[in-house]
C-alpha cells in the first residue's frame, strides 16, 4: 500500500519537494493511516485536530488519543475547540454543516497563513458517497464529479483506496484508531447512503463501486473540458471594467416561446435549457442561485432596471446588457485621481470644452471646502447650458446611465451642498466661467 500511496501522489502531482503538510487528524482509521503513510514516506508533516464537543467524553477521548499519538511520533499538533451546537443555533444550519463550516474555516486560515498543504483522508468510498449526496441535491456535472485529488492547497492522497484497504493496512501494521459511534447513525445522509444504499448496489453488481468510481472519473474529465469551453466562451463575450462584469443580452436567444410548456418543440426546450445553464454558470461565480437564474432569464425581455442580489453582489438587467458588480462600493472609489489647480485668467485663455474630464470653474463663485460624494435621491442641479434645474436622476436617465454608472459617478459639491460638477459629464451652470471671471479653479479627473 505504501508503494501505491507514493505512486498516486506522484501521478497526481500532489506534493512537491519542500512542501510542508498539515494533516487533518480526527483519530479515526482513515486519518490515522494517512498520517502514518505520510510519516513513513518521510514528508514534513504537522497535525490538526478539531474537537466539536458533540459526543461528550468520546470527543474528549479522541482529542487525548491524538495528543498522545502526536507526542509519541514527535509531530507537532494543533487543536481547536468548537462550540458546534451554539453555531448550529446562531447560523441555523444542520450539525453536519456546522462542523464542516467550522472545520474548513479553521483549515483555510491555517494553510493560507502558513502556505502548507492540507492533507485530508477522503477515500474511494467517500467519493462514491459524495456522488450520491450531490445527486440527491440536484447537482450538475460540477457536483457529480465529486472530490478532486488536489484542489488548491487541499490534497487527498487516499482517494484511490477503499475503506476496506485502509482498515486492513491499519490492522496489519498495528495502527491504532478511535471508532466514532455516530458513523453507524443513519440519521445522517452520508451514513444512510453507506449503510442502506450501497449494499443494494453491491447485491445488484459485484463490481458496482468500481464502476461508479469510473463514472465519477469520467464526469471529472468531462467537467474539465466543459469548464475550459465555458471559460473560452465567456472570455469572448464578457466585458470586465474594474469590478463591473457585463454580458450583452443578445447572447441569450429569447425568441418568443409558447405560453404552454407542452407546446414547446424539442429544439425550443433545449434552447431554453442551454440559455439557463450558460447564464447560471456565469452568475454562480457571484453567488447567485439556480432559482434566481430562472427569474433573471424570465426578466430579460421586461423593463430594464430589474435588480437581483446575492451575498455581496448586485445584478441589474439593463437595456442591452446584464451587469454584475459588488453591492458595497467603498469610499475609495470616490477619490481616484482628482487633481485641483487655481490660476489667474489671462488674455490668451481658452476655455476647455472638448474634454469632459476637465471642469473649469469660476473660483469666486465657489464656497469651500469642496466635497466628493455619490449621488443621492432627490439631488438637483443647474445643468450647463440649460435654464432652470434638473433632477440628477433625470439627467442620468436622459443620458442612458446604467445602474452601475449611477452608483459610481462622483459628484462634487460646495460647502453648502450645492452640486458643482457631475464628474466627467456636466458642470453646474451657476459656476461656469463668464466674461467677468478673473480666477479659474480647475479640476481634472484622471
Amino acid at each position: 500500500m505504501l508503494t501505491k500511496f507514493q505512486n498516486y501522489i506522484t501521478e497526481q502531482h500532489l506534493i512537491n519537494k519542500g512542501d510542508r503538510i498539515l494533516v487533518a487528524l480526527s483519530g479515526g482509521v482513515d486519518s490515522m493511516v494517512l498520517a502514518e503513510l505520510l510519516r513513513r514516506c518521510g514528508y514534513d508533516i504537522t497535525f490538526a485536530h478539531c474537537n466539536f464537543h458533540l459526543r461528550g467524553k468520546e470527543s474528549d477521548g479522541d482529542e487525548q488519543f491524538v495528543r498522545e499519538y502526536a507526542e509519541r511520533v514527535g509531530v507537532k499538533l494543533f487543536v481547536r475547540q468548537f462550540d458546534t451546537l451554539e453555531y448550529v443555533e446562531t447560523q441555523k444550519v444542520s450539525v453536519e454543516m456546522a462542523a464542516r463550516e467550522l472545520r474548513y474555516a479553521w483549515f483555510n486560515d491555517m494553510v493560507n497563513a502558513s502556505g502548507q498543504l492540507l492533507a485530508l483522508a477522503h477515500h474511494a468510498d467517500d467519493q462514491i458517497e459524495t456522488f450520491f449526496i450531490n445527486l440527491l441535491r440536484g447537482s450538475g456535472i460540477k457536483g457529480l464529479k465529486a472530490m478532486q485529488a488536489r484542489n488548491g492547497l487541499y490534497i487527498r492522497p487516499l482517494l484511490w483506496a477503499t475503506r476496506e484497504e485502509i482498515k486492513q493496512f491499519a490492522i496489519e501494521n498495528d495502527i491504532q484508531w478511535r471508532e466514532d459511534s455516530t458513523n453507524n447513525d443513519t440519521v445522517y445522509l452520508r451514513n444512510k447512503i453507506r449503510h442502506d444504499l450501497m449494499p443494494v448496489f453491491d447485491s445488484i453488481k459485484p463490481a458496482a463501486r468500481e464502476k461508479i468510481l469510473e463514472s465519477v472519473n469520467h464526469l471529472a474529465s468531462e467537467n474539465q473540458l466543459y469548464r475550459n469551453l465555458l471559460k473560452e466562451k465567456l472570455s469572448q463575450i464578457e466585458t470586465v471594467d474594474g469590478v463591473l462584469h457585463s454580458i450583452p443580452k443578445c447572447h441569450f436567444d429569447r425568441s418568443k416561446q409558447p405560453t404552454c410548456h407542452f407546446e414547446r418543440s424539442e429544439a425550443e426546450s433545449r434552447n431554453l435549457l442551454q440559455n439557463h445553464q450558460f447564464l447560471f454558470e456565469w452568475v454562480r461565480n457571484f453567488g447567485f442561485s439556480y432559482s434566481q437564474c430562472e427569474s433573471i432569464l424570465a426578466s430579460l425581455d421586461g423593463e430594464p432596471g430589474k435588480e437581483f442580489y446575492s451575498d455581496g453582489y448586485q445584478l441589474v438587467i439593463e437595456k442591452d446588457t446584464i451587469d454584475i458588480f459588488p453591492i458595497e462600493l467603498t469610499d475609495n472609489l470616490l477619490t481616484p485621481g482628482l487633481s485641483y489647480s487655481k490660476f489667474e485668467r489671462t488674455s490668451n485663455f481658452k476655455l476647455q470644452t472638448s474634454n469632459l474630464n476637465v471642469a473649469q470653474l469660476d473660483f469666486d463663485k465657489l464656497k469651500f471646502p469642496l466635497r466628493v460624494r455619490h449621488w443621492w435621491h432627490g439631488d438637483r442641479f443647474h445643468p450647463l447650458g440649460l435654464k432652470g434645474t434638473k433632477l440628477v436622476s433625470d439627467f442620468f436617465n436622459d443620458n442612458g446611465f446604467t445602474t452601475y454608472q449611477k452608483r459610481n459617478t462622483q459628484i462634487i459639491t460646495d460647502s453648502e451642498g450645492e452640486i458643482v460638477w457631475i464628474v466627467g459629464y456636466r458642470i453646474d451652470d451657476r459656476f461656469k466661467i463668464t466674461e467677468k471671471t478673473k480666477t479659474i479653479y480647475q479640476i481634472v479627473a484622471e
